[in-house]
């Protein structure tokens, strides 16, 4: 028998990055020995939003979810050892993408690099930020701007480098169906090719070497023939669009490149071991089919929805990867889906409503202005909605969860709080000590100077990416860059969705939802209150907005005065804002590991002013040990991801209000 050439393998990396440079450095080391092909950095919150570790907002925020690099010499250690014209680096990282990529850059021409070499993507899509994740910063059109003018530099000087990963990922992990998926990301990639276009900065000549490293980040569900169609359904389009719109000739340029996380939504804190099935199904639909193969695949860890994952959960997905590409041989065959009535038959229905969709976006002015009018959001926030109303209806079925919900004792969750990995809670005090030495040490009257010629070409209409880079090697710091831009474009509040989302919970006579209502009713006609009112609030810089939405139009539907102000507040301006609305309850959702730091917080404050009577429920990733802490700390409840049942979780919240009111308990089912 002939043996079969096997197809090269596609980038397999692993999403990591935590505490420091120092410690992050060593974790990237110990992955690359293990056979990790790629990099795929994970910075803090603090990073992401444009803050340094000492502002107030990033309390209890650094190091939490990722590494942080304040300044040069962070990113000089996060690379240390690793020489980066050989590596191909992925960044997470959007509002404040041109700020890394400059440090990246400028440590690698330290290294000695030929920087046109460098080979890696930086997620830059800040369209999705405003959907689905929140790590926004400015407005759209300087946003824009930042991305235009960084796509332009790099096919310039860095011709190897993906300036940007169109994010349908966190689309899904939103609520999206597969056509919103597609159909977002697609009319993201058509604002950022026009601006791009339009700015002149891009000979008509060189229009498909931009095409060309234009990259996707992709999300993949655990509908296996669905996501695989998905995928196909992606290509077909984005071969049109490129085409079609811009002229761009070559089969090669045009080509849909993408990389994948595999769905995180969809983990679950019930049972977790079954995480590792649905994410292998979930691997499968993005590598089976040769003609719809990701260029790039991260697998999340077993253990995601209990809290950070260990090295060893690390590990342990980058080996499903690598028992797939080098023990199977799925990479000896052409397409094995080539043929197939019923495939084909399904991407031609996602191909045709993803169109009609993209018209429809396009008709409203493109993917900003929709952004601008709340239209993506809110159709998310429902689509979500939708999503978890069947699951709790039990018409979408989660092994564990709302099925087969009795299990033996798990093994690898019995000391739940070893499970998982925490930062220690000093690193953030020695992480701001290294910061003011930095500053300290610094030439000042250079990293004055560079941030004067950022903000003045910011003000006109140069390319930012020089002045971003002269900032860079004059030791300017991320939360300076970041506020000498904030100074000139301002800030961006997105619309939340949540006031225009729709009923998807129906609350017939008899249902429980109904029955809520009832508690509701009785309870604020008991206290004399006109209507219950609830307090949603995101204390610090955590921008999955999710869950707290789910919350705030459930409890809306229930009949609650629902105030709702969007993400990154400071626990101060969710206690006035508590006292202001007089609110009967204030729920706390943060995802992001900072509840043991913010939450104290936000109690502390409310009994200072005389409030200590408001009940405090809090949602989020929260460890056992930590769920105990709290409720000592004076929380009144605390909702895991377990706690999937919204409408129980309001019908908990109300006896909460009653509790803390003296009022007899309800005898009311909910």
């Amino acid at each position: 028998m002939t043996e079969r050439q096997k197809d090269r393998p596609w980038l397999m990396r692993t999403y990591a990055g935590h505490s420091t440079a120092e410690a992050s450095n060593e974790l990237y080391r110990r992955n690359l020995a293990k056979g990790q092909t790629g990099l795929s950095v994970a910075f803090d919150l603090p990073t992401q939003t444009g803050y340094d570790p000492d502002h107030i907002l990033a309390r209890g925020e650094v190091g939490r979810v990722g590494v942080p690099v304040s300044h040069l010499g962070d990113m000089r250690r996060l690379f240390q050892d690793i020489p980066l014209e050989q590596m191909n680096t992925s960044m997470t990282i959007n509002a404040t993408a041109m700020w890394l990529l400059a440090l990246y850059q400028v440590v690698a021409e330290e290294q000695g690099a030929d920087i046109s070499r460098l080979q890696g993507t930086t997620q830059n899509d800040i369209v999705k930020e405003y959907l689905s994740r929140g790590t926004h910063v400015f407005p759209p059109g300087p946003s824009l701007r930042l991305t235009t003018d960084m796509i332009t530099y790099t096919v310039n000087h860095i011709p190897k480098w993906n300036p940007i990963n169109i994010c349908s990922y966190h689309l899904q992990e939103a609520g999206a169906t597969p056509v919103q998926e597609i159909s977002y990301a697609m009319s993201t990639a058509i604002a950022v090719l026009d601006a791009v276009f339009a700015s002149g900065q891009v000979p008509e000549d060189r229009k498909g070497e931009v095409v060309a490293r234009i990259s996707f980040f992709v999300n993949a569900g655990v509908r296996f023939i669905e996501e695989m169609c998905k995928m196909r359904a992606f290509g077909r389009i984005w071969d049109k669009v490129t085409r079609e719109r811009y002229g761009i000739e070559d089969a090669k340029q045009r080509r849909f490149r993408y990389g994948v996380q595999v769905n995180s939504l969809g983990l679950t804190e019930a049972q977790p071991e079954n995480n590792v099935q649905r994410i292998v199904l979930e691997m499968l639909a993005v590598t089976l089919s040769k003609d719809a193969r990701a260029r790039a695949v991260q697998l999340p860890a077993w253990n995601e929805a209990l809290g950070l994952p260990r090295p060893w959960d690390q590990q342990w997905s980058l080996r499903i990867q690598q028992v797939l590409a080098h023990e199977s041989d799925l990479l000896e065959y052409d397409d094995i889906f080539a043929g197939s009535h019923v495939i084909e038959a399904k991407v031609e229905a996602l191909v045709t409503e993803c169109l009609a969709e993209i018209d429809r976006i396009q008709e409203m002015g493109g993917a900003m202005a929709a952004v601008e009018s709340g239209y993506l959001k809110s159709q998310l926030v429902s689509s979500h909605a939708e999503r978890r109303a069947r699951i709790e209806a039990g018409d979408e079925k989660i092994v564990g969860v709302n099925i087969f919900e009795t299990t033996e004792e798990n093994p690898l969750t019995a000391d739940l709080d070893t499970a998982i990995m925490t930062v220690d809670p000093a690193n953030e005090a020695r992480v701001v000590a290294k910061l003011h030495e930095w500053r300290d040490n610094r030439d000042e009257p250079r990293a004055q100077e560079a941030l004067a010629a950022l903000k003045a070409t910011a003000a006109g209409d140069g390319n930012l990416f020089e002045a971003t880079l002269e900032c860079a090697r004059a030791g300017v710091t991320t939360g300076e860059w970041s506020w000498a831009l904030r100074d000139v474009f301002g800030e961006f509040r997105a619309p939340t969705g949540v006031s225009s989302a729709p009923v998807a919970v129906t609350a017939e006579q008899g249902t429980p939802l109904a029955l809520v209502r009832e508690k509701v009713t009785r309870t604020a006609d008991e206290l004399g209150s006109g209507r219950l009112r609830l307090l949603v609030g995101k204390p610090g810089l955590d921008g999955h907005s999710n869950g707290a939405e789910q919350i705030a139009v459930r409890a809306r539907d229930a009949g609650f005065e629902v105030v709702y102000q969007g993400i990154r507040l400071t626990p101060e301006q969710i206690v006035n804002a508590a006292l202001a609305e007089d609110v009967h309850c204030v729920g706390l959702s943060i995802l992001s590991g900072s509840h043991a730091e913010l939450v104290p917080d936000v109690l502390n404050r409310l009994r200072e002013a005389g409030a200590s009577d408001i009940p405090v429920i809090v949602g989020g990733i929260i460890p056992n040990a930590d769920a105990a802490d709290l409720k000592r700390a004076g929380v009144a409840a605390v909702f895991t991801p377990k706690d999937f049942g919204i409408t129980e979780i309001i019908g908990r919240i109300v006896d909460e209000i009653r509790k803390a009111n003296k009022l007899d308990p309800l005898e009311v089912p909910a």
